[in-house]
């Protein structure tokens, strides 16, 4: 007679081996050169464990019974080809692979310890899992294999070229690049360049209206990516728009820093960024006031450069849009898992007192926040089947990485995502200014994407807490990019409104309406009552001594990280 398995002492052995394996995994993650005293214990409840245990035995026996006979998991677009329905070996590594998986996240959901540190369970369970997919290797992807068949080996060639193209200019390819150039079919509204110094150029747009509003229309966009997101191709430019609606379009481009760069701080970006763009504007367009956009980190930029003026009793700006910014830093989603006081003092010894973060490693960081869309998809399709990209502007801006300053990134880094200190009324000194969002006293518009997991929902609608004028917060739909850039012309999508501004943004989506097409138009009817009265579109760029430069859109946008 067969005894019955000890379940009891099988899960205190597995789980003694899983802590010692997991614990070693979490010292490998934590914050380089943390003392190993910090780091957070894990504990496994032995219930948990016997209850995974007994259904990854129960479901890698059913797929062992199953043979040769298990079917692809389709509902994973990895392996929801036809060549893997007809591959059974591939079918079945599919199926184990999954079921590692969900094992194996499992493990991670069950361990008993801080958020953060299960955060970091999940996210490197899931880094793994991403990596090492049945369908990333050629002795495993079926879909590959009958491709290199069928093409008698020049697919495998192709993608021995793709490779070396690829470690060649420093990044895997996402798209065509040979089909885009930066002024000839993206970042091509007509406009010219008329102020320039160390840390950006002002572009002037060409006014598509006989008549524009008084106040000029100034976008900032991040420093922590090229500004033409906001003007790659006519039919949804932003900065195009704003000019159709007959707002005198200005747009910071900021330089790509190069090491004469690597000292600047971010009181440098504030001061001869943000605030200069904002006086050579209102000069040049002969305004008291003007109206400001940012967007990402360039609405963190403009809302911390309204902060110093507000310090200094000076309003020059009428209204501010936020597009997927954070002012307060409490709900950062998942880039909050890197950051620690090891990872913060590691990156201030490495880049405090000046050098540069390389721009391929700022675009890896947010890659790798969906790897398998933004790595392991073209890793399978570059280099495994042999293909190239189809052309797509989106992806060629992704790929177009920048440099920042050292200093800049690092107080930036401690100020924000770890202290969060620019909530804190008077612990920043910025430009020689004690800063309280409390005094940011003007209206606002807050727009947040649904999906965004670079600036999540809730942590775009915390602004509407600090701002003491009139707000409107918008939710749009889709992520921190499509989301944004989605024009009228195009009818897709759809956005929330809500005209309370109740504490969560949870209830304030419990009382949101929701609108098909582009919040863009909702944004149009908001800005039109503080664009001042209309007056005759200026004949010419710049005024005074602000002269032309050089057409839009300018040296600087070209240069590579």
């Amino acid at each position: 007679m067969n005894s019955q398995p000890d379940w009891a002492a099988q899960a205190q052995a597995f789980q003694k081996n899983i802590s010692e394996n997991w614990q070693r995994a979490l010292s490998s993650i934590q914050g380089t050169g943390q003392p190993a005293a910090e780091i957070p214990k894990l504990n496994f409840p032995a219930a948990k464990l016997q209850a995974l245990q007994q259904a990854y035995l129960k479901e890698a026996s059913d797929l062992w019974n199953q043979g040769l006979n298990v079917r692809p998991p389709v509902a994973d677009k990895r392996f929801a080809g036809d060549a893997w329905a007809s591959n059974p070996m591939a079918a079945h590594s599919a199926a184990l692979y999954l079921l590692n998986g969900r094992t194996m996240l499992g493990l991670a959901e069950a361990a008993e310890t801080d958020a953060k540190t299960k955060g970091r369970l999940r996210f490197a369970v899931e880094q793994f899992m991403a990596a090492s997919a049945p369908s990333n290797f050629l002795a495993f992807n079926a879909e590959a294999q009958k491709k290199a068949i069928e093409t008698k080996g020049e697919s495998i060639a192709r993608g021995m070229q793709n490779l070396l193209k690829d470690i060649e200019q420093g990044h895997v390819s996402m798209t065509d690049e040979s089909v885009f150039e930066v002024g000839r079919n993206v970042a091509s509204t007509e406009g010219a360049v008329v102020f320039e110094n160390e840390l950006f150029q002002l572009i002037e747009y060409k006014p598509l209206t006989a008549k524009v509003y008084e106040r000029p229309f100034l976008v900032i966009p991040p420093c922590i990516n090229k500004f033409y997101i906001l003007d790659l191709q006519p039919d949804n430019s932003l900065v195009r728009y704003l000019t159709e609606q007959g707002h005198r379009t200005f747009v910071v481009s900021w330089r790509n820093p190069d090491e004469s760069q690597k000292d600047k701080t971010w009181d440098d970006y504030i001061a001869d960024g943000a605030l200069k763009a904002i006086d050579v504007t209102r000069e040049i367009g002969g305004a008291s006031q003007i109206n400001a956009l940012g967007f990402c980190v360039g609405g963190t930029i403009l809302g911390t450069a309204l902060a110093v003026l507000a310090a200094r009793g000076e309003k020059p700006v009428a209204s501010a849009t936020l597009l997927t910014s954070f002012l307060d830093f409490s709900d950062t989603g998942v880039l909050d898992l890197f950051i620690d006081e090891a990872f913060v003092k590691f990156r201030e010894m490495e880049l405090g007192k000046g050098g540069l973060l390389k721009g391929q490693e700022l675009a890896s960081t947010f890659s790798f926040l969906r790897p398998n869309d933004l790595v392991w998809n073209y890793v399978v399709g570059n280099y495994l089947k042999g293909e190239t990209p189809p052309p797509f502007d989106l992806l060629y801006w992704n790929s177009d990485s920048t440099n920042l300053p050292g200093p800049m990134y690092t107080w930036y880094l401690r100020n924000t995502y770890f202290e969060n200190n620019l909530v804190k009324p008077g612990k920043c000194t910025v430009c020689g200014e004690k800063i309280d969002l409390g005094k940011v006293d003007l209206p606002v518009y807050i727009y947040g994407s649904r999906e965004d997991h670079i600036v999540p929902i809730a942590g775009a609608y915390a602004s509407t807490w600090y701002l003491p004028g009139k707000k409107r917060f918008v939710m749009g739909a889709s992520g921190h990019i499509a989301g944004v850039i989605n024009p009228p012309s195009k009818n897709k999508r759809s956005y929330w409104i809500n005209d309370k501004l109740p504490k969560s943004q949870e209830e304030w989506l419990k009382g949101a309406k929701e609108l098909p097409g582009s919040w863009w138009t909702d944004w149009s009817i908001w800005l039109k009552p503080y664009a001042g009265k209309q007056i005759a579109a200026p004949k010419s760029y710049g005024r005074g001594k602000y002269k032309q430069i050089e057409p839009a859109p300018g040296r600087y946008v070209k240069v590579k990280a």
